[in-house]
């Protein structure tokens, strides 16, 4: 195996309009758009910090949906963050719909989720500081 190493993770996800989910990231969840292609745009990608998310213009036909429609909660995409009380703090401020509140898992990983436009599931957490770094 080689050393390459993989730099950032980003979800993509599908929508019924692509102008106001690119809206909603930047609005709702606090991301600024990169770019928006296609004519009529069909492809973004927003960002925050590190963190991407494509967004690709679904076929009119296509059903989107939740993953927690297949599986009991399961997140269409999910961000580790550093301060999970902070960012719920923000995006309540912002008027997100957040979906399942801030909260301590039996695992010790302190999570929420909020819900975009075409309903994806997405959620944020803060995993437990290392013994000996609280």
């Amino acid at each position: 195996m080689t050393n390459a190493k993989i730099l950032q993770q980003t979800p993509v996800l599908f929508t019924r309009d692509l102008p106001k989910a690119a809206s909603y990231w930047e609005e709702k969840v606090g991301y600024y758009t990169l770019g928006v292609w296609g004519e009529p745009p069909d492809f973004a990608i927003a960002a925050r910090e590190f963190a991407h998310v494509m967004l690709s213009q679904a076929h009119a036909t296509h059903e989107i949906g939740p993953h927690w429609r297949i599986k009991n909660k399961l997140w269409n995409a999910y961000f580790c963050i550093d301060d999970a009380c902070a960012m719920y703090l923000d995006l309540k401020e912002l008027g997100t719909l957040i979906d399942c509140d801030l909260g301590e898992q039996p695992h010790g990983v302190l999570k929420f989720g909020i819900q975009d436009l075409d309903e994806h599931d997405i959620g944020f957490g803060q995993d437990p500081a290392p013994a000996g770094q609280n």
